[in-house]
């Protein structure tokens, strides 16, 4: 009977050393405080009361980067919010290097965000997204590399914009679609000139297309009026059929 509660307490430390890490998972261990080694994933063993273990998730992380208040170079006042992707590469350092390597992630890219959001214009924040994007990644990228950290990837979400600024920029979008719009039809017109152009030089040089053309305008009309209708006949109509008799 006294073999019990050893046997018990045996277990029991047994039990609080083994740990069981998945494929994603790492454990940092610490030694009676110093770095010791990491361990995973799999079936792992530390010692009890000596050993402290700390587990660091290497899956990529998607964090939201709240909304900031940004002054545009052009002093333009916005919001703005991105997103985030990471992973933790270096486990020990993860641990070591910085208390929470979450919140100080989070941090850095809300300030880098603001930061490089504000030396841009409004219309560079527009129509060059994925330049500033990349911009953004570099930058919180080299500021976590100490930690063990590496950021994938930083997309813009969303950029809210004033009322004022929304009514002046739906203005000069309408303008810019009212200026297109003239542009092709006087384009339209300009062909049209150059066609109509075409066909009077053929008509010129040619005498006969006109009388063909009086007929085709007289058939059409019959086509479309099932009436009468009374025509001048020209006086070099005839002429035009004595012209085809000698050619003949």
């Amino acid at each position: 009977m006294s073999m019990l509660p050893l046997l018990v307490l045996g277990l029991i430390v047994l039990k609080m050393g083994i740990h069981v890490l998945q494929e994603y998972e790492r454990g940092v261990v610490f030694r009676l405080g110093r770095l010791s080694v990491t361990k995973g994933p799999g079936l792992i063993f530390i010692i009890p009361f000596v050993d402290k273990m700390v587990k660091i998730d290497q899956r990529t992380i998607t964090m939201d980067i709240p909304t900031q208040d940004v002054i545009t170079r052009d002093n333009i006042s916005i919001k703005v919010n991105a997103v985030l992707y990471f992973r933790a590469i270096d486990p020990s350092r993860a641990v070591v290097q910085v208390e929470n390597y979450l919140y100080a992630t989070s941090q850095l890219a809300q300030t880098t965000l603001r930061s490089v959001c504000g030396e841009a214009s409004l219309d560079d924040l527009l129509q060059k997204r994925d330049e500033l994007n990349l911009r953004i990644q570099e930058i919180i990228d080299h500021q976590t590399d100490p930690w063990g950290i590496k950021v994938s990837l930083v997309e813009i979400k969303h950029i809210d914009l004033p009322q004022e600024m929304q009514r002046a920029m739906a203005k000069q979008a309408e303008a810019e679609r009212d200026r297109r719009a003239k542009v092709i039809q006087a384009e339209g017109e300009a062909q049209a000139a150059g066609k109509l152009k075409e066909a009077a030089d053929i008509m010129a040089a040619e005498p006969i297309t006109v009388q063909l053309r009086y007929l085709e305008t007289l058939r059409s009309i019959a086509t479309e009026h099932n009436s009468t209708i009374v025509f001048p006949l020209p006086l070099d109509f005839m002429d035009v059929f004595k012209k085809l008799a000698n050619r003949s």
